[in-house]
């Protein structure tokens, strides 16, 4: 198996190119610096045909596309949000037109995506079944993802990520706590009732793979454990994994006083359910919390 890999710097597309190549699949990797070797294609993201020849993708089995700037590296000023849009929905574009390029195009799309497509859910859990939610993460998604149809429409089978906070000591979410709860300034964010819909870095992975082996999931399919926590839950069961206390609580106006419109990243509730995933067999390394935590931390394998 042939596969091109966007993002594949970034934490999920090392891991997933590692992973790949261990198996014996042939990855190429779409960077935007000069390519370090024969592995590495030069790629613009800006660019009407992604700055990629009309053969660049030819003979490729599957592209997995996960390229987009970081939703949670600063406040989200008007021109950050046109910095995450671009990142998402123009690259999807992009990369669709150069595979749509190609004498003999992909047959397969793994795009990313991600829960904020539900919105703030409070404590109803959701589905790949549920309408689209409100606020400018929401939108954001629903517009990536809408961007792939030219793909579908063209007989690409598409499967959209819509993954969760992805955990792992690399990078991300979990680094940035590890931290202060290693100080024992461990706290909860606003009341902590809000539940954070996550999955680990190897259940992600494993996901991925799994996708693209199965010629019969397209469509927006939950990348999350089968067993969200609320923030008050994630708080406790990191102070355990770390032994130390976590007494503290960020009240939500604080947050909102320091991140803006961010902090309904740290606020809002999703609780996402991987169905699609679970009912197509799938069967999760860590769906709880607490081991999730642990085997997560304690991840130091290098790629």
């Amino acid at each position: 198996m042939r596969v091109a890999i966007t993002g594949s710097t970034g934490l999920i597309g090392t891991a997933l190119t590692h992973d790949l190549c261990t198996s014996g699949t042939d990855v190429i990797r779409l960077v935007r610096r000069h390519p370090a070797n024969d592995e590495e294609l030069r790629w613009d993201p800006s660019a009407v045909d992604a700055g990629l020849s009309p053969d660049a993708l030819d003979g490729v089995d599957a592209v997995v596309h996960l390229s987009g700037a970081p939703v949670a590296s600063g406040r989200w000023t008007t021109a950050r949000k046109e910095v995450l849009r671009a990142s998402r929905i123009d690259s999807t574009s992009a990369i669709i037109r150069a595979m749509l390029a190609t004498p003999k195009p992909p047959p397969v799309l793994i795009a990313g995506s991600a829960i904020g497509w539900y919105g703030d859910t409070g404590n109803k859990a959701v589905d790949e079944t549920a309408p689209n939610g409100s606020g400018f993460l929401a939108m954001l998604v629903r517009d990536w993802e809408s961007a792939t149809a030219p793909a579908s429409a063209a007989g690409v089978r598409v499967a959209n990520l819509r993954s969760g906070i992805v955990l792992s000591s690399r990078g991300g979410m979990l680094p940035r706590l590890l931290v202060p709860f290693r100080l024992g300034l461990g706290a909860e964010f606003g009341n902590g009732r809000q539940y954070i819909s996550w999955i680990t870095l190897a259940d992600h992975i494993r996901a991925v793979r799994f996708l693209l082996d199965r010629s019969d999931l397209s469509g927006p399919v939950n990348l999350t454990s089968p067993e969200p926590a609320t923030n008050s839950e994630l708080t406790r069961a990191l102070a355990t994994n770390l032994h130390r206390a976590a007494l503290l609580t960020v009240p939500a106006g604080v947050l909102r006083l320091a991140l803006g419109e961010l902090s309904t990243e740290l606020l809002s509730s999703c609780r996402a359910l991987p169905a699609r995933l679970e009912q197509a067999g799938f069967a999760f390394q860590h769906p709880a919390i607490g081991p999730a935590l642990a085997a997560a931390a304690a991840d130091k394998t290098s790629f």
